[in-house]
């Protein structure tokens, strides 16, 4: 585990202070979806969907001359937003935001990050996946099913993008972390029919970052908010089994990048310490960043000032060779 102090901060070359700024140079945009590039992710209507589909709601929270995010709900036809570096070095991530599965934040925790990761040459894929409480008939596997399959689609396509569908990973952020961490433990299992070539592909993430996620669906440990809108009021045990994320780590889990703050009020500290301490007792590698401040939702745009700031440079640093 490390935790940086003001003294570390320093000691790491500037370059280490450069992606952060880059989503903050833009904070006055005024974000849209989809990107310019972009997948659907199912053909047709997606596997358990409602007579009616969920209502598409895109809100851009904010005012003008303050930052500006894109906090989405009602999605109906998910799909993958497609961003490329200048320089593609072969890596990709594909990037969950979070939004306590009852919305998305798309800009914050997506495209932000993705930009970051192009910086670095990383092809990022960020996913507007499906809402658990909008009407799903498999509510809690439907988010998963989203993004196994984006996996899958991504990976068949790799020499499309440019990527090598062996360095092709996943970053999640706080529910979205909840997601990410689902698909590194549960890529395997089988939460929707195959369609076509795509799912012959393999969804398991090469590498999976963990930021401020959600680990723990017990009551009273869990955020209580993603709990909910994933399990609903009464849930299935199994269900909850399936979706305690640290009680899933195993051999079949990829190496882990975990971050969070001990300042966080949102998701408490523990869900990341849990899977810190579950990942050792698994030999899985895990890389653990627990730092002192920055709270919850902070994305990319921490000051510089703040050690947790630099958690972007120690996650790409970290990709080129997570085990």
């Amino acid at each position: 585990m490390i935790e940086l102090g003001r003294r570390d901060l320093l000691a790491l070359p500037l370059g280490a202070l450069a992606a952060p700024t880059l989503a903050q140079a833009a904070a006055d945009e005024l974000p849209s979806w989809p990107p310019a590039e972009h997948i659907a992710l199912w053909p047709g209507r997606p596997p358990g969907a409602p007579e009616e589909l969920p209502a598409l709601n895109a809100q851009v929270t904010g005012k003008p001359g303050e930052y500006r995010d894109l906090a989405m709900r009602g999605v109906a036809r998910p799909d993958i937003g497609v961003f490329r570096p200048a320089k593609p070095d072969g890596r990709g991530v594909l990037v969950i935001p979070g939004g306590g599965y009852e919305f998305i934040s798309l800009r914050n925790e997506g495209m932000d990050v993705a930009r970051v990761l192009n910086a670095a040459g990383i092809t990022a894929f960020v996913l507007r996946y499906r809402l658990p409480n909008e009407g799903w008939r498999d509510r809690a596997n439907t988010p998963l099913a989203d993004a196994q399959r984006a996996m899958r689609v991504v990976r068949h396509g790799a020499r499309r993008f440019g990527i090598d569908p062996d360095r092709l990973g996943v970053i999640g952020f706080s529910a979205g972390g909840h997601l990410a961490g689902s698909l590194a433990t549960q890529h395997a299992a089988k939460v929707y029919k195959p369609i076509d070539a795509d799912d012959r592909q393999s969804a398991r993430p090469a590498f999976a970052g963990l930021i401020y996620a959600v680990s723990n669906v017990d009551p009273g440990r869990s955020h209580a908010g993603s709990r909910a809108m994933l399990l609903g009021p009464s849930p299935d045990p199994e269900m909850q089994a399936r979706y305690a994320v640290e009680r899933n780590i195993g051999a079949g889990t990829p190496p882990l990048f975990l971050l969070h703050t001990t300042d966080d009020t949102v998701v408490p500290v523990q869900n990341s310490i849990d899977s810190f301490a579950a990942a050792r007792a698994a030999k899985v590698p895990v890389s653990a960043h627990f730092m002192p401040h920055g709270g919850h939702g902070f994305g990319v745009r921490l000051p510089a000032s703040e050690p947790a700031s630099l958690w972007p440079e120690l996650f790409i640093r970290w990709t080129a060779k997570p085990a």
